[in-house]
């Protein structure tokens, strides 16, 4: 379902404030800039956006490098140690939440903790398919065996719970916040709240960053809207469940091949439903991304006759990208995907 989110929630500003607060002896006044630490590339570009000349922000994550797996160096922990601010998800780099909790917790900001989350459950977009099939199943086995089904039921429950253990790890709340424009937004408003705490002095910059990083990403979300009004498709098969926020602010329906962690192998019956459910539905396209291996796409591709394509969930920047490219270049970029991919071109 399509939410529109034009306010961050209460939680998430106090949150902001308070962490705020708690580092306003920053040494930030001594050099006339406050020293950001960002755990991966889309904090850093809203840092650097709300932040302007203000700020000096380091990107934790290197250029080419998947921000799940990363690992800190010594030189990474000292910086989050001076940092007057760090940027981070928690969840998403688990050694950043631990170096945070050891030498952090005071000047941090959770975005998480500033938006709406959504659940992911890999299970769900490929069960939804069959449902009323198997509800008309079910109503004609309870006129016919009331009992037998009774028994079948409690059997078909354990099965459940076994055949689920493959999805230990899947289940959760989707970390890419960012690829949902509106949300986006809100996660710069709350920087620009919690470096006002830090520098009140220019809490009007801060302020007008936000507002001018707002007013870019609606205007983003109106050419995604546009831009996808006349599709002939909703299905996106995606290499991992890296879109959900974007397929929920525009409806699509993703549908991944592997869970929320790029690092995933997906099962053989997996891949078999995955394969039966383009054939099904007639998809023309598999996405996979730039900082993952394209090897499980291509294979189903191969079996399925779809073709390939990158679709970016601007976890990071690549060598690949350019000096021009940011998020706002590599979002144009996947919104003429997929036009393309979903007949909207």
């Amino acid at each position: 379902m399509r939410r529109t989110l034009l306010t961050v929630p209460v939680a998430g500003l106090f949150a902001a404030t308070a962490l705020a607060a708690c580092g306003s002896d920053s040494s930030s006044a001594d050099d006339g800039s406050i020293d950001i630490v960002a755990g991966f590339y889309p904090l850093a570009f809203a840092a650097e956006q709300v932040g302007g000349d203000h700020v000096d922000v380091a990107n934790l994550t290197p250029a080419g490098q998947e921000p799940h797996d990363l690992e800190l160096a010594p030189s990474d922990i000292a910086a989050i140690e001076e940092a007057d601010y760090v940027i981070y998800l928690e969840g998403f780099i688990p050694e950043l939440d631990a170096a945070i909790a050891e030498y952090a917790s005071d000047k941090a900001l959770e975005v998480g903790a500033t938006v709406d989350l959504l659940g992911y459950d890999d299970t769900e977009a490929l069960e939804d398919e069959h449902a009323e099939d198997e509800h008309a199943e079910d109503e004609h086995a309870e006129d016919e065996h009331a009992e037998d089904e009774h028994a079948e039921d409690e059997h078909a429950e354990d099965e459940g719970e076994e055949g689920h253990d493959h999805d230990e790890g899947l289940e959760g709340n989707d970390p890419h916040l960012w690829l949902d424009p509106i949300r986006y937004a809100q996660i710069g408003e709350a920087i620009a709240d919690g470096l006002s705490g830090l520098d009140e002095a220019n809490a009007d910059d801060y302020a007008a960053g936000a507002d001018d990083l707002t007013a870019e990403l609606e205007n983003l979300d109106q050419e995604f809207t546009e831009g996808l009004a006349n599709r002939t498709s909703d299905d996106i098969v995606t290499s991992h469940a890296a879109f959900g926020y974007l397929a929920d602010r525009y409806d699509l329906h993703q549908v991944a091949i592997s869970g929320l962690s790029p690092d995933q192998e997906p099962s053989s019956q997996r891949m078999a439903e995955i394969a039966a459910f383009i054939e099904e539905h007639g998809v023309s396209t598999i996405f996979f991304e730039t900082l993952v291996s394209s090897d499980i796409a291509d294979t189903i591709a191969a079996e399925t006759g779809a073709r390939t394509a990158v679709l970016n969930p601007i976890e990071g920047l690549t060598d690949d990208d350019g000096d021009d490219a940011d998020y706002f270049s590599i979002m144009r970029e996947n919104l003429g995907t997929l036009q393309e991919a979903l007949g909207a071109a």
